[in-house]
């Protein structure tokens, strides 16, 4: 059936397409197979479950066990995440008066809107090793990031967000968004230990230095023979990097991993930041290159001056812009080892979504370095 969504998580659409196409309720447990070797668009198979039997085609190929199929992606799994949002909407006085509608479901994430009377939830879960999202959304209670209601281990209730999620940011918002940002990690700066405490992944010189050799030695083989020269190399100087980055006069904090337009919702200068799952413990100029690859061209000088202008202003006599160079090559490095982190987390029939990644972001990192 034809869904109008060419991204695979987007999981609304498939179970609208499913109810005008075919008349049925289903709910989407997980990809089965993808016509492409990435997202998005092309034929794509989902497992769902349905409350009573339906007509269906065959499909051949076997449903097997994964050792590392999350719990949202077995038959059982929704309604038990739904029943736990349930039960803690009515301790709050707020019983769900209309049926929930699933959002999104993929490795990453399972997210549902519940509606209650007089206003809306969300309920998000994640699989293990994005787990302390929740305790970072808790302790960040009064500080632009979501509110929440209730969270156990993977499983977060938050409240409705006014406003729309601002991929399309406009000129103020994109300043206000930076401005945000450096405030908030302003007050964690110093505040390592705490943040570590929470489960949040070390991004931190020592650990990140560690993560990158040990990735490249496992992948580059799957690069050029000139990008991998220039990787060894940079590996080789990266604790000089670092000391070089120090004297820019930054201290790690917390790093959201993902910091872009997109993740904020909100309207005009009331912004809330969102989906905490990537976050770390590191340099807070590792947040820059996603958010300046994301925003206009023609906008990025006047961005990256104001942040300077930020951070100098918090923290007098530092060196952000030169920080952030030296830094460009290891975000991307970064990235790689996020993206191959979730490979190494997830089954085998979700690849698809990540496969490239590690690849990708190695050969970026080596193209800053030339």
């Amino acid at each position: 059936m034809p869904v109008a969504t060419p991204w695979w998580q987007d999981i609304a659409p498939v179970v609208e397409a499913a109810r005008v196409h075919s008349g049925i309720e289903v709910t989407i447990l997980r990809l089965l197979e993808a016509e492409r070797d990435q997202p998005p668009g092309g034929e794509v198979t989902y497992l769902a479950q349905v409350a009573t039997p339906v007509p269906a085609s065959p499909w051949n190929d076997a449903l097997d066990d994964q050792p590392l199929r999350l719990s949202y992606a077995r038959p059982g799994g929704p309604d038990a995440d739904l029943g736990w949002a349930t039960d803690r909407l009515r301790r709050l006085g707020l019983p769900i008066v209309a049926k929930p509608v699933q959002v999104r479901t993929w490795n990453l994430s399972s997210i549902w809107r519940l509606p209650f009377d007089g206003g809306t939830a969300w309920l998000k879960v994640v699989p293990p090793f994005l787990a302390h999202e929740g305790k970072v959304v808790a302790r960040l209670a009064g500080m632009r990031a979501p509110t929440l209601l209730a969270h156990d281990g993977g499983r977060m209730l938050m409240s409705e967000i006014p406003g729309q999620d601002l991929y399309d940011a406009g000129s103020d918002q994109l300043f206000a968004m930076v401005t945000l940002l450096v405030d908030l990690q302003s007050r964690w700066m110093g505040r390592a230990a705490d943040l570590i405490l929470l489960g949040l992944p070390d991004r931190r010189a020592g650990a990140l230095t560690e993560a990158i050799g040990a990735l490249v030695a496992r992948i580059g083989d799957r690069l050029s023979s000139d990008q991998h020269v220039l990787l060894d190399r940079f590996i080789g100087n990266l604790s000089a990097r670092w000391g070089r980055i120090a004297d820019c006069g930054l201290a790690d904090t917390l790093v959201h991993g993902d910091f872009h337009p997109g993740n904020f919702r909100g309207k005009a200068l009331d912004l809330t930041l969102l989906d905490w799952g990537d976050s770390g413990v590191g340099h807070p100029l590792l947040d820059q290159s996603a958010f300046l690859n994301r925003i206009p061209v023609d906008a990025v000088p006047a961005i990256r001056a104001h942040w300077t202008k930020t951070w100098q202003e918090k923290m007098p006599g530092c060196d952000p812009g030169r920080a952030a160079h030296l830094l460009a090559p290891v975000a991307a490095a970064r990235q790689a080892v996020i993206y191959q982190g979730f490979l190494d987390n997830i089954e085998p029939a979700e690849h698809p979504y990540h496969r490239a990644d590690p690849v990708a972001w190695l050969e970026r990192t080596a193209e800053l370095l030339r």
